[in-house]
């Protein structure tokens, strides 16, 4: 998902795709240049500034979950009962969905989906974003505001007719004699469970530590070992909360057994949540120095952490004050958000009142003994699970290794028994398609090692349920009251949002009669979600998005219905009511026979596609979705499992079932106020204090708990139509025009440049081919297996926002925004366009940024999935459609947007910096008010589209499809695209420079009201960009050639024998010259410092709990920055930022050390051998191959990336720091302090020494929302 500084060192970093760090790590990786995810398309009306973090990116599920969309995995199979499939229950009907990948992502148990990005088969959706905020946006903490797109179509590419052909039934073996026996072979096939995973293995020792074993080969050579604990903040008491947290700290960080792990490639981190704590740990399984098995030792750290830890006094002190920080660096707007509606939505038991982080005022008191206890208590063998998924291959051996590490904890004063409830073997998530993994339903049809004599009476025992909680159910006739809605008021939020809650209990999925439900209610939520989509978003609506979730958490122990609504303050009771409406008439109404016709029929390609796809999971989204399916009691198949059982139960549904399955999960809403209708869990409005009002300004906001039931009622008032069918195109180019247009623009390859004949370019190393058509657009492609049947594309425009003038600023990113909003090409409508899409699994988003524009498709090979995406990027070219409406709703979103910046800590004071760094340059942070005033529809499609001219353009396509194919779509489709090759860009780009010193701006504050106290800081500096270019216009290579000339001979000498074995004498000498040489030393320089901020700022100052440094190294414009983040207290925040000013200016003093630089090494090559198996990736990769405006990249940055890294020194990375500005002059700061006091005093005495010689681990982990965030 997140691109590595390897990539980094060459890639296109994705326009506007913020950031999205490895989901393992903590802080973001040192990325100098980012690859662009595989689409990730953002919420239709949404601006984004939550601190949430990306899910993982693998997993696609078919659940009714518009928001992380299960999906299936798909083959037809010879009888129904030999169909098998998984299916994640969470049927989210999402407005704004946002999805890694194809489809989904895995995580649904993190609740409130408002702040997880998602990402749904749609057209031109806008990922623009800001440089500044890129930076941000890899922090756990703080994601700057992303602008997404309004156009996304259905959650998810949706299922097929009802409808079968002979042939397909002749296959499913489903023809039956007569009407009676026809009812009872359907009963009987669907009362039939569903079967396990065929590759998962189970065991349990005799002191009860369970194990599950997955052979994975994604990432090859490489292992994901989790222990998770079953015990979390629910277990806690009053006067503990938090204790499960501290101990995860304590355990984790005091381990001397995982701290000989790091030199091993091994990545370590642990998290703590309602139900669990999980200590996770990513390995080779083999290092490079011998031939020996790491398995042993990673499962002996493991059992060191979990159950034998030291608590040593100076520890419990220095993890006491790492949590202080990350308490208040959680304490964010949004986490508040999200702890207002879990209280309300579980005020019935601990859920709602035990957060993982904990209570501050007791944080403070616990001793070593108190945190001790908690531990005898809950952590034994018996109550943890070990994962392992991976490439292993002899099951019979990694038993033996288990059995030999853990076997002999608790066995010889006690054992434990295990109540071994079926709901242990399932799944969490339904119709997995892109996960291979899974439990079994039940012990009996898993390969086990348990027998009955390894389980003996035992003192200490595993709760039967997880977490232990009593709900209080949303279903009729239970006789309690009905809450009236709740309101949250708080200052620092911006817009209004009401959510609607249901609560009932998770009907696990074992049997394809739970996978049919499953299945009828996606369909049914998918179809509103198109709907309200579509129809609304062609006018300007009042709302800025309506998402309907569905879905089960295996962290809260239940399946939640949430209605959400959000608005602008002045339009929420026109919200509501339209969000209550458009449920109520599908309720009443159903899905038409086209509606089901199409979900249905996208849903089996996908999940054909899944299936197709088997072999190219990650081994932790394997896992991950195993101990989710552990929480929920799920049954899991594979993906030819799940797609066959897809295949099987979908022939068996008919429209009048998916409209009675649909109608009972909306009666909550749909009947509100009537005796018969379930009662909601909780309804909670969270709104400003004040608002801004034209003419007025700031006003006080008013509302009360009766207006907002009377505008639930007023929109089910409203009379209802039924749903008119709507003309699904199924072409946008039809084969006459497309034989006109070959007739007319006679397309054809010409010669790449003028010094060669050559039209064609193949490089047999790494299988890159370059072309250039008569029109003068240059294709790069790749062909690859890597992600089965499946293709990406980009197309990269040069300019950006770069080319904005003084008179016409934000022109670009809001025309942008325009164009997305507005959805139409040629003569067809928004909702036609997304049809399209939606039929032929497409994932489309168009993102600008300060160097460039650009669109990307995600497609599958299936049914002419390329020849589509071709066909769309061709209409968009020649045929996009400008409307004044569309223009209107973005000026709006981006107006809201820069209002709420003095709402949002991290983003007032981050956009105050580079407005005093970049001397006021309003290109690279958002327009403001007046600047976006100024603006016409005319001057920002002109902004926009003047861009697409002459050689500006560049199309690069990786994907599994074959030369003649892909090579017939860039004829047919590019070039067949106006002639504009010669043609002059008129792009005149105003020059950038950085505030000169001295200037009182260098160093500011930032001060924000607010109830809680919180402080973060950011640091920034001048730096070359990717190339070797200076904003002073110098060529580093210049100076590099001297230097290295002088050094040659030292240098030489200091290379060992084994150095110049692994790399050769020519790379070494020529690294300097290469054009990546600052690309890839100031990556690695990057990784280095950001280890050193670590162990320094966070982890022997205790100053901080999350610090980080980036680099944004530009490709087209000459110059790049980099930028400290860190949080911190009022009372620390100056300290911390002197402290990270000195871990950067004191690389001199305190030298480079050999083995941070190989580890670094170790780092980035990891991640790039891993990355490498993506499409995405490689997309990345290819990026400005022929552009002209980057003469430097060529095809020996992809080649040599690998070797340059391992051949860059100590003395290489010098060079590159040499470059990058840390004095006085050039370095600018920000500190923000909130609080009610905020902008008094806050300084303290200097009562710690800094200490800089201390280099540790890199902090590596995952967390969201009231989820701890990872330990480092």
């Amino acid at each position: 998902m997140a691109s590595s500084s390897l990539m980094a060192a060459l890639t296109h970093p994705c326009p506007s795709n913020h950031r999205v760090q490895d989901h393992r790590s903590s802080r973001p990786p040192s990325n100098v240049l980012l690859a662009c995810p595989s689409v990730r398309c953002r919420a239709p009306s949404r601006l984004h500034s939550s601190g949430r973090r990306s899910l993982c990116p693998a997993q696609r599920w078919l659940y009714v979950d518009v928001k992380e969309k299960p999906q299936v995995n798909t083959r037809l199979c010879a009888s129904p009962k030999q169909c098998i499939h998984k299916i994640k229950e969470t049927h989210a009907l999402r407005l704004s969905p946002e999805q890694h990948g194809c489809l989904s992502c895995f995580r649904s148990h993190y609740r409130w989906r408002g702040y997880i990005k998602r990402h749904a088969p749609c057209v031109l959706l806008d990922k623009s974003s800001l440089s500044f905020q890129r930076h941000l946006s890899s922090r756990g903490t703080v994601k700057p505001a992303r602008i997404p797109l309004a156009a996304l179509g259905p959650e998810e590419p949706h299922v097929a007719s009802t409808t079968w052909s002979d042939m397909v039934l002749e296959k499913q073996g489903l023809t039956f004699p007569d009407p009676e026996e026809e009812k009872a072979e359907l009963e009987g096939f669907l009362s039939s469970p569903l079967p396990s995973h065929p590759k998962l293995y189970r065991g349990q020792l005799k002191n009860g530590l369970r194990y599950l074993i997955l052979p994975n080969k994604i990432p090859a050579n490489r292992f994901e070992a989790h222990m998770e604990v079953h015990v979390g903040s629910v277990d806690e008491e009053d006067d503990e909360q938090g204790i499960a947290h501290m101990i995860e700290h304590v355990a984790f960080l005091g381990s001397k057994k995982r701290e000989k792990l790091l030199g091993t490639g091994a990545r370590s981190n642990a998290y703590t949540d309602f139900h669990h704590t999980v200590f996770h740990i990513h390995a080779p399984t083999s290092t490079k120095d011998s031939d020996g098995d790491l398995l042993p030792f990673v499962l002996d750290a493991l059992n060191e952490i979990a159950f034998h830890p030291k608590f040593l006094p100076s520890r419990v002190e220095k993890e006491r004050r790492a949590i202080l920080s990350e308490l208040q660096m959680m304490n964010t707007i949004e986490y508040r958000v999200d702890c207002q509606l879990l209280q309300h939505l579980h005020s019935e038991n601990k859920l709602g009142k035990r957060f993982p982080i904990g209570l501050e005022e007791q944080i403070q008191k616990w001793d070593a003994d108190k945190i001790r206890k908690f531990h005898e208590c809950w952590y034994f063998p018996a109550n943890a699970t070990l994962y392992l998924v991976g490439d292993i291959d002899n099951i019979p051996k990694t038993v033996y290794q288990i059995e030999a590490v853990f076997g002999r904890t608790l066995a010889e004063n006690e054992t434990s028994t295990v109540h071994t409830p079926s709901a242990f073997g399932a799944m969490a998530n339904f119709l997995v398609p892109k996960l291979p993994g899974g439990l079994a339903g039940s012990l009996s049809n898993e390969r086990s090692s348990i027998s009955l004599d390894q389980l003996k009476p035992a003192k200490k025992e595993r709760q039967a349920v997880r977490p232990p909680v009593e709900h209080k159910w949303s279903l009729p006739g239970l006789g309690h009251d009905a809450k009236p809605p709740e309101i949250f008021q708080h200052e620092l939020i911006q817009n209004f949002s009401i959510n609607m809650f249901c609560k009932i209990p998770v009907n696990q999925v074992r049997t394809y009669e739970d996978l049919r439900n499953v299945l009828m209610k996606r369909i049914f939520l998918s179809a509103l979600h198109f709907r309200i989509n579509t129809r609304y978003k062609s006018s300007n609506p009042p709302f800025t998005s309506i998402e309907l979730d569905h879905s089960d958490s295996g962290r809260e122990g239940c399946t939640v219905t949430t209605l959400t609504v959000t608005a602008e303050p002045k339009n929420w009771q026109s919200a509501v009511k339209i969000a209550v409406h458009e449920v109520r008439r599908l309720k009443e109404f159903g899905v038409t026979k086209g509606e089901l016709t199409r979900y249905m029929d996208a849903l089996i390609k996908d999940s054909e596609q899944l299936a197709a796809m088997i072999d190219s999971v990650p081994s932790v989204d394997n896992l991950d979705f195993i101990m989710e399916s552990d929480a929920l009691g799920h049954t899991v198949m594979d993906q030819r499992q799940g797609h066959e059982s897809l295949v099987a139960v979908a022939e068996t549904v008919t429209l009048e079932e998916v409209n009675a399955a649909g109608a009972k999960v909306l009666e909550f809403i749909s009947d509100f106020g009537k005796p018969t209708a379930p009662l909601p869990a909780a309804i909670v409005a969270c709104v400003p204090k004040k608002v801004h009002i034209d003419g007025v300004g700031e006003t006080e906001f008013k509302i009360y708990p009766h207006e907002i039931t009377n505008a639930i009622k007023a929109g089910l008032a409203e009379p209802i139509h039924a749903e008119p069918e709507l003309e699904v195109p199924k072409d946008l180019i039809n084969p006459s025009q497309l034989e006109e247009l070959r007739l007319q623009r006679k397309p054809s390859f010409i010669p790449l440049n003028q010094e060669t004949n050559a039209t064609k370019e193949f490089d047999n190393e790494t299988g890159i081919t370059q072309r250039r058509l008569s029109n003068g657009i240059p294709i790069n492609y790749k062909i690859t297996k890597n992600e089965a049947r499946c293709g990406v594309m980009r197309l990269i425009v040069g300019g950006g926002r770069s080319t904005e003038t003084s008179q016409l600023k934000g022109a670009v990113v809001v025309g942008v925004r325009t164009l997305s909003e507005g959805g139409c090409v040629g003569n067809f409508s928004r909702e036609q366009v997304e049809l399209f899409c939606v039929n032929h699994l497409i994932n489309c988003s168009l993102e600008s940024t300060e160097e460039f524009i650009s669109m990307e498709f995600r497609f599958t090979l299936r049914d002419n999935g390329m020849r589509a995406a071709f066909q769309l990027l061709h209409m968009v070219l020649e045929h996009s459609v400008w409307l004044e409406d569309a223009f209107d709703r973005a000026r709006q979103l981006y107006l809201s947007h820069y209002r709420s910046i003095p709402k949002s800590l991290e983003r007032s004071t981050a956009h105050k910096l580079m407005l005093a760094m970049l001397n006021g340059d309003e290109r690279f942070v958002e327009p403001t008010p007046e600047s976006l005033q100024n603006l016409t529809l005319q001057s920002v499609k002109d902004a926009v589209m003047n861009q697409f001219v002459g050689d500006n353009m560049e199309v690069s396509i990786v994907g599994d499809f074959t030369e003649d194919d892909v090579e017939s779509c860039m004829l047919d489709y590019l070039g067949t695209i106006r002639a504009t090759r010669g043609a002059k860009s008129q792009q005149c780009v105003n020059p950038i420079m950085f505030r000169p010193f001295p200037s009182d701006l260098h160093f500011q504050q930032v001060h924000l009201k607010d109830t809680d106290e919180r402080a973060c800081a950011y640091i920034a500096g001048p730096a070359p960009n990717r190339w070797g270019f200076t904003v002073e216009g110098k060529d580093l290579f210049d100076s590099v050639k001297s230097s290295t000339l002088n050094d040659e001979q030292s240098n030489s000498e200091m290379f060992t024998p084994f150095e110049r074995k692994d790399v050769g004498t020519d790379l070494r000498r020529n690294i300097r010259s290469h054009p990546l040489f600052f690309g890839i030393t100031l990556g690695l320089l990057a990784e280095i410092i950001n280890s050193r901020l670590f162990t320094t700022v966070r982890d022997s100052l205790g100053l901080t709990y999350d610090v980080s440094f980036e680099l944004s190294l530009f490709d087209r414009l000459k110059l790049g920055w980099y930028v400290i983040s860190v949080t911190s207290t009022p009372t620390k925040v100056y300290k911390a930022v002197d402290a990270c000013k000195n871990v950067l200016r004191g690389l001199h003093t305190n030298k480079i050390a050999q083995r941070e630089l190989d580890r670094a090494k170790r780092t980035l090559l990891m991640k790039h051998e891993a990355e490498s198996k993506s499409n995405a990736y490689w997309l990345g990769l290819l990026a400005h191959l022929q552009a002209s405006s980057i003469p430097r990249k060529d095809i020996s940055c992809i080649k040599d990336l690998t070797s340059l890294y391992e051949a860059a020194t100590i003395e290489d990375i010098y060079l590159a720091y040499e470059h990058l500005k840390v004095d006085d002059s050039s370095l600018f700061s920000c500190v923000g302090v909130a609080g009610a006091h905020s902008g008094e005093d806050t300084s303290v005495s200097d009562d710690e020494e800094l200490d800089l010689g201390h280099q540790g681990v890199t902090p590596i982990g995952r967390g969201l929302s009231t989820m701890t965030r990872p330990t480092t």
